[in-house]
């Protein structure tokens, strides 16, 4: 009968064992099935920085694209902090509707309070990126027609 309990503590153990190793493979095979490599990074060259910041060419600030005019450095200080140069000269406003522009991104973009310099921006956004009369071209005139064969 000793003999007995010795083989079936030796199979239990052997049972176990072999239990533990199928644990072991399935959460291998589970780790492995989910497993995703870490992902590869590209490094992008970055733009040379312009050598000389406050570089002017035909009456535009080269690194921001403004017009050159009275307000200008106040509008650099107070909009390209938080946006692109580009958003602002992309845009055609009046007075009124860069008003409400400044107005709306105080209310909701945490834009701070320009104080003295709001009038000078203000003059600077309406007058130099006003909306632009377009219309249609002239008509052509003294042009030699002829038929498409």
């Amino acid at each position: 009968m000793e003999d007995f309990r010795k083989q079936v503590s030796a199979l239990s153990k052997a049972l176990w064992a072999f239990l533990g190793l199928i644990v072991v493979i399935f959460m291998g095979l589970f780790y492995w099935a989910n497993y995703t490599p870490p992902p590869t990074y590209e490094e992008i060259p970055m733009k040379e920085p312009i050598a000389d910041f406050d570089q002017i060419e035909n009456g535009v600030h080269v690194a921001t694209g403004f017009v050159v005019d009275e307000g200008m450095e106040a509008t650099i200080q107070n909009c390209t902090g938080c946006h692109s140069a580009k958003l602002v000269t992309q845009n055609r406003m009046d007075l009124e509707g860069w008003k409400a522009t400044i107005t709306w991104m105080q209310e909701t973009q945490n834009l701070w309070d320009l104080g003295a310099n709001e009038a000078l921006i203000l003059s600077y956004l309406s007058k130099n990126y006003a909306p632009k009369e377009q219309g249609r071209r002239q008509n052509l005139e003294h042009i030699d027609w002829y038929e498409l064969k």
